[in-house]
């Protein structure tokens, strides 16, 4: 493999130092504990994190720069990666404000404490999307950063992303030739309401496999409102959102398309054009099925080889080493998969 590029790691950022980026009032709120939406309190025997990203003098891994790339990049061979930090739940507090300055307090601080350390960390400018107008700033604040190569967004949400309400947040991601990703484990959280149509699940063995439900909707929603059509120059990552569904996605739509098209008449291609164009997702978690043949049959089912990028999701209970993924990978789409698609789509290792 040429280059390896890992698009999903989650960086712990220290809080004692956020706060000292957070003007008043918020700081003395955020001191406080009083930090907007947080998690549903399923419980998961294995826990969130990795045990073994703690060493021995009690720092981790995930919480240093320098240690993320001693422990984590060298050790398995990683050129880039991108970070996916900060308080993605946020962005579902009732209080934009305060979610727009807690977000914007951590992107200053990865400017000022973690990219200086080495040009291989790169992370996503996380926004809340509870305001897009704020949103809007805060990616022009930050596009100009070498070390941010994309706009991050919860996948819980209050209503679906292709709603116009949220195009203030793409129009500014486009100006700024960034690409949009979302990213699960908010659903439920804040303003999102339900987890699911059906309801609340029962564990977090259901919270966690129903999660691809959010992706699906966000995706017809993307595509059908006419997202691509007004910015075509907006590339969309969905990240950790798995990828057997997609190829039954795309055949729903382009089959009602046909019957229904009078109802969005922005589009002038089937639907499974505009994915395969402007969509791209992750690998972590990737499906692993008895027979690996039956998951190189699904990848047959859609341009993996352009729209595919390896994540690794560390250092979560899940993750996957890029070892791992690379075995799961058919050696025609490999490179691509493991790092060039990224490279491409980033900038980066260019």
């Amino acid at each position: 493999m040429s280059i390896v590029i890992d698009a999903d790691i989650h960086t712990v950022l220290n809080s004692n130092r956020v706060k000292e980026y957070l003007p008043e009032p918020w700081r003395t709120r955020y001191q406080d504990g009083s930090r907007g939406p947080g998690h549903l309190g399923y419980w998961n025997p294995s826990g969130v994190m990795r045990s073994d990203t703690r060493l021995e003098d009690g720092s981790r891994i995930e919480a240093s720069p320098g240690l993320l790339i001693e422990h984590f990049f060298e050790k398995y061979g990683i050129d880039y990666g991108i970070m996916n930090t900060g308080s993605m739940h946020i962005g579902l507090s009732p209080e934009p404000d305060f979610a727009a300055a807690v977000v914007q307090a951590e992107m200053e601080l990865l400017v000022e404490e973690w990219f200086p350390v080495s040009e291989r960390i790169k992370s996503s400018i996380t926004v809340s999307p509870a305001d897009p107008a704020l949103a809007a700033e805060q990616i022009h604040r930050f596009a100009g950063h070498d070390g941010f190569v994309q706009v991050l967004m919860p996948s819980g949400a209050r209503i679906p992303y292709g709603n116009r309400f949220f195009h203030p947040i793409y129009e500014a991601a486009s100006e700024c030739g960034l690409p949009v990703a979302i990213h699960p484990g908010s659903e439920g959280v804040g303003i999102s309401g339900p987890p699911t149509a059906a309801g609340y699940p029962g564990s977090y063995f259901e919270w966690h496999t129903s999660l691809v439900a959010s992706y699906i909707s966000h995706v017809s929603s993307l595509v059908i409102e006419g997202v691509f059509v007004k910015f075509p120059d907006l590339r969309f990552v969905l990240v950790e959102g798995g990828i057997s569904w997609l190829p039954a996605l795309l055949w729903r739509m382009d089959k009602n398309w046909k019957a229904l098209r009078m109802t969005a008449p922005w589009l002038e291609r089937p639907p499974s054009e505009y994915v395969t164009e402007h969509m791209l997702l992750t690998t972590q978690p990737i499906e692993e099925p008895p027979n690996s043949r039956h998951l190189h049959q699904i990848l047959d089912m859609f341009d993996a080889e352009n729209m595919l990028m390896f994540s690794s999701d560390f250092p979560h209970w899940d993750g996957d080493a890029p070892d791992f993924t690379a075995r799961w990978m058919p050696e025609n789409i490999k490179e691509k998969v493991m790092g060039r698609t990224a490279s491409e789509l980033y900038g980066i290792g260019v």
